[in-house]
């Protein structure tokens, strides 16, 4: 007895996606059924290429494929991904799927090694990326990214000039440093830098992206506001390291966050410099600046923790040199990806239940 695209749907109803906690038919997430003699095909569409289940929801299909049916089927799943957004498509950026903000109480935390190394990782998994260097007064970007004499170009869209922004690696990228001389400092008033990260956000053209994640200066200051009135931000993202003096900063940038005129919500607190690892000696954990300061940090705010990065020679050198950490296969480089798998499904999650709670 054959049996029908309703049967393998039924079947796959007992697959739930663990964070949505639903079955992934329910959640319209299986497409295409197809049944040709033995073979059977079908789609599964996750929320974000970046999904740290994938694997997990592959296998969960394939054990209720084989449970539900005696006849042994041969069985072709086709995992692909659409970004979820709750963004209003009349609002600034409209082809602009999650505008996420990374920031960091204070100065010296790697929040643009962070933000460099979170954009190509998520560009790898097949997401549509790009970065805006908002840090005005001390650009990275062109330096990580290997970009520094690039000069972005100007496409005439209707009546109006927008800029076009680099590309490096599959990301696209704008940032002051491109704009201004490399070796003169940018001494302008904060009215000035706001102007400048306006046009970045309204006078781009970006085209199509998953995730903008936007490079924040370190505090709180005009540039954050800026953001938040200029376009709706779908959350942020704090850079912390583990000692006392950082995590009161951090812990005012929570705060900044969550005040009623921004009211932005966190998707998570990343730990940088969380313990020293010697290179001649990968499995020893040195912990410099005190242990689980995000951690505990995380818990207190009631935050998701995505993770923490060691302190290593690498990922300095391969900022340096313009291709972040990621590009490497290596232990350091898998960190970054698992982290940036976290932001993904905290982005998703966050989207889902904006949505039901609106519904």
């Amino acid at each position: 007895m054959s049996i029908t695209q309703k049967d393998v749907l039924k079947a796959l109803s007992v697959v739930e996606d663990p964070d949505f906690k639903k079955d992934i038919v329910t959640l319209g997430m299986v497409k295409d059924v197809d049944i040709d003699g033995n073979i059977l095909k079908f789609t599964v569409q996750l929320t974000t290429p970046a999904c740290p289940l994938k694997e997990k929801i592959r296998q969960d299909c394939f054990d209720a494929i084989n449970a539900a049916f005696d006849r042994q089927y041969v069985v072709e799943i086709n995992m692909t991904a659409d970004v979820t957004s709750i963004r209003d498509k009349s609002q600034v950026l409209p082809n602009v799927k999650n505008i996420i903000a990374i920031a960091s109480g204070k100065g010296g935390v790697g929040k643009s090694t962070v933000t460099a190394n979170l954009a190509l990782s998520l560009a790898e998994s097949g997401a549509k990326v790009g970065v805006i260097d908002a840090d005005i007064f001390g650009p990275s970007m062109p330096v990580m990214f290997k970009t520094e004499s690039a000069k972005p170009g100007v496409v005439q869209i209707g009546e109006k000039n927008f800029i076009i922004p680099i590309e490096q690696y599959g990301v696209k990228i704008l940032s002051i440093g491109y704009l201004a001389p490399s070796d003169n400092a940018v001494v302008w008033r904060g009215p000035m830098a706001s102007t400048a990260l306006k046009q970045f956000i309204t006078d781009t053209d970006w085209g199509n992206l998953d995730y903008l994640l936007i490079d924040l200066p370190p505090g709180t200051s005009d540039i954050h506001l800026t953001l938040v009135q200029t376009v709706p931000v779908t959350g942020a993202v704090i850079v912390t390291t583990p000692q006392k003096v950082a995590l009161t900063d951090a812990q005012k940038g929570i705060d900044m966050f969550r005040q009623r005129q921004i009211n932005v919500p966190i998707l998570g607190l990343v730990e940088n410099m969380a313990y020293f690892t010697p290179e001649e000696l990968p499995n020893n954990k040195y912990y410099i600046f005190g242990k689980d300061g995000g951690k505990v940090l995380a818990n207190r705010y009631e935050i998701p923790f995505l993770g923490e990065i060691p302190l290593v020679q690498s990922i300095r050198e391969a900022g340096d040199e313009g291709q972040p950490i990621v590009m490497r296969n290596d232990l350091t480089a898998t960190i970054f990806k698992n982290i940036a798998q976290e932001l993904a499904r905290s982005i998703a999650i966050r989207n889902s239940t904006t949505v039901t709670a609106s519904a």
